[in-house]
Parts: structure tokens; C-alpha cells; sequence
């Protein structure tokens, strides 16, 4: 009988590390069963046994979360009776925190010989350290994209594993050669629909002021979506900027590799811009009630994933009521004007992702599942 696997992941990202994993996973399994939950690309390698849930389920903040949480309900009932059924050799959770956790705890109450591993550790070392024992219980592996992770798991007795980022091998692949244009910013406003309500306006703004400075400048915003590109060109049209503001369907790592500076939402792009070296700020903006929880839990210094990553403020984050149009416009024209401190920021970000590990992370990641689904991987830690 072929080994089955269960898989859920929850957002956009984890789709395609998740892809990758099973992409990787078939070469060396291609007769495993996959079945539950994530995005396009995971179903695509999976089959129909792996619904294409990510539009609905990426939802962000706490509130947001609430008002759908009767929807939320539907989907852990419907996919814990579809693993119950399949009982699977193996759970892998991607990620996906809020929802992943409990369904872990679930089946581990329910089905207590399935192997638990999670991929892409929850940031539980910036919001309750507290939960890492809870969660040592619960799986039997942790794979960490980041080196400092394996340090902060390991020690409750929970096996850890750093995989390093499949980001590395994703963006290498859309590496091209092709000159700094220093005409062209980038605005990258986020994935979500409530990041680029709450941020492209703001980029606009910037936008704005800093033309009246700089007349020459070019902007170019990739839409993570055919729906958020609507919604961007829109905002475009009604301030009157489409003579200097580009609106495209995706190629963000393109303009990466392409502009002078940017400003990027807080997230993932972070890493891919530094990866590529362009010098840019973040810009973080979230509902005033979840910032206030959000401050009450989270016990880091930094937002934004490079910062964290190096230990210092590598690059400028401009975050709630500082991110403003006067603000941003100031930290563009400095990494505009001044070359010499662009360099070192350009230095600084590729020091920055080269701790992120060398190639092939997916296919370690999917070696350590592989382990897991054919029983030859012990529990020990």
C-alpha cells in the first residue's frame, strides 16, 4: 500500500515552498498519496485530492480572523473528517500558525501514531515563546528556514531541523542581467487585499511629493493579483498619475533586480529584495487593534525578516503612524542621492541573505518527510 500524506497550508507563500516540497518529494515518492489543503500550485503537483483553498484562507490580522471565523470552523471540521479518514503516515503543516497548531492538537488527540512535522516554523520567538513546549508535545519535527530557530526549539526538546529557505533557490532561477535603472523606484505593496488598501495609497502619496522634487522618476508597482491590479490602476487613474506610475501584472523580482530603491510592504518580498540587493524601507500598516495586541505579544526589536534575521537595523521601517508620505519620501531621496550609503545598504542586504543557506532546501525538507512517511526518522531529538 502507498505511503499517504496529509498537507495543509494557509497563504500564497506556503503554496509555493509547499509546491516545491512535493515537486521534490514525487521524484523520490511517486506514489504517494496526497491529500488537504493549500493553493494552485500545491494541487497542481497533489491532484484533486488537495483542495485550492489560499484566496479565502489568507486572511490577516485578529480581527479579520473573527469575521470569519464560522467559515474557519467549516474548514477545520471538513478537513480533520478528510484526515481521519485518509489516516495518513504523515501531517505536514506549512507554516499557517493560528489554524495549523490546533489542527495538530487535534489530531494528535485523536490520532496519536501520525507523524507531525511543520515546515516554515511559526514566529513564536517574536510572540509567546511560552507556546514552544506546548508545541514540542504536539510534533515530531520542526524544519526552520532560519539558523537562529534551531537555537530557540531545540532546547524544550522538540527535533529541529534548519532546511534552509527555499527562497534561494526560487529567486536564483528568476535571476536576470539587467542594469539598475536610477530613474525607477519600485512599490510593492503587499499580496493581500487589506495591505494594498492600507498601503498603496500611501506609496501614491510618496509618490507624489517626491516627483515634485525629483520630475524624472519613473514608479512601477507589480500587482500580486489581476484583482489587485484593478484596484491599484484604479487608485492610479484617480490621482492623475499614470503618465509616471506603472501598474504590471506580477514581475516583481524582475523590478527587484531593476530599480534604483523601493519601499516594499513588511512580509516575504522583504528577503526577496535583499536577495537581489535592492536598497529599499518597509513600510508596516495593520488595523489600530491588532498593532496594540500585536504590541502586547510580540518581543523583538524588529518587524521586518531581514532586520530580525541580521540582529540590527539593516534597513529603514517605517511602521503604523510613521509610515507617512514625508517619511518615506525622505528615506527614497537619501538612497536616491546618496551613492556611497546605497552601496553599504546593497552589502549589508547580500551579507543579510546569504545566512538564509545555500541551495536546496526543498529538497532537504522533502528528504526529511520522505524519512518520516517510510519510518526510517526516530523521534529522538
Amino acid at each position: 500500500m502507498p505511503h499517504s500524506l496529509f498537507v495543509i497550508a494557509g497563504e500564497l507563500s506556503g503554496d509555493a515552498h509547499g509546491a516545491g516540497l512535493l515537486r521534490s518529494l514525487r521524484t523520490s515518492m511517486p506514489d504517494l498519496m496526497i491529500a488537504g489543503a493549500g493553493g494552485p500550485q500545491m494541487r497542481q503537483i497533489a491532484g484533486d485530492a488537495l483542495r485550492d483553498w489560499v484566496e479565502d484562507a489568507a486572511v490577516m490580522g485578529v480581527w479579520e480572523v473573527l469575521k470569519h471565523y464560522r467559515w474557519f470552523q467549516k474548514q477545520f471540521r471538513e478537513l480533520l473528517d478528510e484526515l481521519l479518514s485518509l489516516r495518513p503516515d504523515v501531517l505536514l503543516l506549512i507554516d499557517y500558525p493560528g489554524f495549523n497548531l490546533r489542527f495538530a492538537k487535534a489530531v494528535k488527540k485523536l490520532l496519536p501514531d501520525v507523524k507531525i512535522v511543520y515546515y516554515i516554523s511559526p514566529q513564536v520567538w517574536a510572540w509567546n515563546r511560552g507556546r514552544i513546549p506546548h508545541m514540542a508535545r504536539l510534533l515530531d519535527e520542526m524544519m526552520c528556514l532560519f539558523p537562529f530557530e534551531r537555537e530557540i526549539f531545540s532546547p524544550a526538546g522538540l527535533r529541529t531541523s534548519f532546511v534552509g529557505h527555499p527562497l534561494v533557490d526560487e529567486l536564483e532561477a528568476e535571476r536576470i542581467s539587467v542594469p539598475r535603472d536610477e530613474s525607477l523606484v519600485g512599490l510593492f505593496p503587499g499580496s493581500r487585499e487589506r495591505e494594498v488598501s492600507r498601503l498603496f495609497p500611501l506609496m501614491l502619496r510618496s509618490a507624489e511629493m517626491l516627483l515634485t522634487q525629483s520630475p524624472q522618476l519613473r514608479f512601477s508597482a507589480p500587482a500580486a493579483s489581476s484583482k489587485l491590479a484593478v484596484m491599484m490602476r484604479q487608485q492610479v487613474a484617480e490621482r492623475n498619475l499614470a503618465r509616471c506610475v506603472t501598474v504590471t501584472d506580477g514581475g516583481s523580482h524582475a523590478l527587484m533586480q531593476h530599480a534604483a530603491c523601493g519601499v516594499i510592504a513588511s512580509g516575504t518580498a522583504t528577503l526577496e529584495a535583499a536577495y537581489f540587493g535592492l536598497p529599499y524601507l518597509l513600510v508596516y500598516k495593520v488595523a489600530w487593534p491588532t498593532y496594540w495586541l500585536g504590541k502586547l505579544l510580540v518581543r523583538i526589536r524588529f518587524i521586518g525578516l531581514v532586520n530580525i534575521l541580521a540582529g540590527r537595523g539593516v534597513v529603514k521601517e517605517l511602521i503604523q503612524s510613521q509610515a507617512d508620505a514625508p517619511a518615506v519620501v525622505a528615506e527614497l531621496k537619501r538612497m536616491l542621492d546618496d551613492s556611497q550609503a546605497r552601496e553599504a545598504l546593497i552589502t549589508d542586504l547580500h551579507a543579510t541573505a546569504d545566512l538564509l543557506g545555500g541551495h536546496g532546501a526543498h529538497e532537504r525538507a522533502a528528504s526529511i518527510v520522505g524519512e518520516w512517511l517510510r519510518g526510517d526518522r526516530k523521534n529522538s531529538a
